[in-house]
């Protein structure tokens, strides 16, 4: 019997001691977990790429097949083979919403609060997991649309270089961009916490927002385009000075626009979070 005792003690001895409590590391394996075993994350990362990828391939392609006039300093050829973010900003922002509105709509949220209480732990976690794939995703597909497009317009040297200027701080740019914008839609899904309401007010405000300006008259256009979030945050992946018209924003003080939208939603959707009954 004491050998015994003995025995057991040298184990617990060896054993972690209990912390009584989950900390953020185990939120944040908790919450890769989720989003990689979800098969919806892959066919949408998917659909990213190959939206992102294709849309400049076609873009280029469009440019390559009609080169009259068209000179390589006139050129933003990178902006051209990102054209693909325009799209691209759309389906993060549908997997943004559905990082935090899916739980809502299963009502797994509750099993989750009820393993970390902290409500403030598990929607960082889940904020910093999907900000990580966001930009590791971007790059993926910020890259090979550069590559694919400038091998297509270097049949008429018209492509650019990642050593050119400003062209490696587009290609990487337009991988922030996508992670600022699937960000924003994390966000408002997290205030709205219906799936499709938040889809379709990032939409709104990504998209939708920057058509409907073109209809207002041309000098108040100048004074609002500029603070719109998609138009403001695409001078990230531009190499040219404020693509798009003199009145808009440089590419980081832009970036910092679209920056400021998804910090605002955060914090709001953070808030409410906390506050509102799961």
């Amino acid at each position: 019997m004491a050998t015994t005792q003995i025995a057991v003690g040298a184990r617990e001895r060896l054993l972690p001691p209990t912390t009584g409590r989950a900390g953020f590391a185990d939120a944040v394996r908790s919450e890769f977990t989720k989003i990689r075993s979800t098969r919806s994350t892959y066919w949408t990362l998917l659909a990213l790429i190959v939206v992102t990828v294709g849309i400049g391939a076609i873009a280029t392609a469009g440019t390559a097949s009609h080169p009259q006039g068209i000179t390589k300093a006139s050129l933003d050829a990178t902006q051209q083979s990102l054209a693909g973010l325009y799209v691209g900003q759309l389906v993060i922002a549908v997997l943004g919403a559905l990082t935090i509105t899916s739980e809502y709509s299963t009502g797994m949220i509750r099993t989750s609060l009820a393993v970390q209480p902290r409500r403030g732990v598990v929607f960082a976690a889940k904020a910093l997991v999907f900000a990580a794939v966001s930009l590791v995703t971007g790059l993926v597909a910020c890259f090979a649309s550069f590559f694919i497009g400038q091998a297509i317009l270097s049949s008429h040297h018209l492509n650019a270089t990642l050593g050119d200027p400003n062209v490696l701080r587009a290609v990487i740019g337009g991988a922030l961009f996508l992670t600022a914008c699937g960000m924003l839609a994390y966000g408002l899904g997290a205030i709205l916490r219906h799936t499709a309401g938040a889809i379709t007010a990032a939409i709104g405000l990504l998209f939708v927002l920057s058509i409907l300006v073109n209809f207002l008259p041309q000098s108040w256009q100048n004074n609002v385009d500029k603070w719109m979030p998609a138009i403001a945050g695409a001078q990230i992946w531009t190499t040219k000075p404020a693509s798009g018209g003199p009145h808009l924003f440089s590419a980081w003080p832009g970036f910092a626009v679209l920056a400021t939208y998804a910090v605002v939603a955060i914090v709001a959707g953070l808030v409410v979070f906390r506050t509102r009954d799961a």
